[in-house]
């Protein structure tokens, strides 16, 4: 709900597209439907791809010798196929691939599970949309931006943060980080002598000294 509330903030007219990036987890994606239809705002949602590729190398084992060079060229051909808007004929294609190799249950097992993950989230797996959208499809900017400014400063041994203090820490990283604080202090300097100050006064004039 947070999340929402934020994005309202910034776009409460809706005239941006709003992207939802999910590691793929059922009840990520249950809440954000959810939230959508509560709140009546369209939002795209879009699987991570660094998650999909784990399935396709998990599943490339099934076909593969652990090392084999040969399964790397496997996964970029297969990639390249989900990237093109094509997750369901790169599960089928999986799943016949361990039909005709005749693979026991317990080795095609990696290959099933990729095959009934890739059907299963084709609909948030539109890479060439968003691609062609200039849409993000991996969570790893929003990831190290975590690390970075939460978890350097706040997961710290023997530190304890209550929520207030910890918003405004991260408020004043986030600030710096961006190279925005200089002119976010003159800002606070400036509202903090009206505060004060020319609020006291009418019309914000203060008396000068004689």
């Amino acid at each position: 709900a947070a999340a929402f509330d934020e994005a309202w903030r910034r776009d409460p007219g809706h005239e941006r597209t709003w992207i939802a990036l999910v590691d793929g987890a059922r009840h990520q994606i249950e809440r954000i439907k959810a939230e959508a239809k509560a709140r009546e705002v369209d939002v795209t949602i879009v699987c991570d791809f660094v998650h999909v590729m784990e399935y396709l190398w998990s599943s490339a084992w099934s076909f593969f010798d652990e090392g084999d060079p040969a399964a790397e060229a496997w996964v970029a051909d297969k990639a390249l196929g989900v990237l093109h808007g094509g997750a369901a004929t790169v599960a089928a294609s999986i799943r016949r691939k361990a039909t005709c190799l005749d693979l026991a249950p317990d080795k095609r097992k990696n290959a099933d599970t990729c095959a009934d993950y890739l059907l299963a989230k084709k609909e948030y797996l539109c890479y060439d949309r968003a691609l062609g959208q200039g849409w993000p499809i991996g969570t790893g900017v929003i990831e190290g931006a975590v690390r970075h400014l939460v978890k350097d400063r706040l997961d710290l041994t023997g530190s304890r943060w209550g929520l207030n203090g910890a918003e405004a820490i991260l408020k004043l990283r986030a600030l710096r980080s961006n190279g925005d604080f200089e002119d976010y202090w003159k800002f606070h300097l400036d509202r903090e002598r009206h505060r004060v100050h020319e609020a006291r006064y009418v019309n914000g004039a203060m008396p000068r000294a004689a």
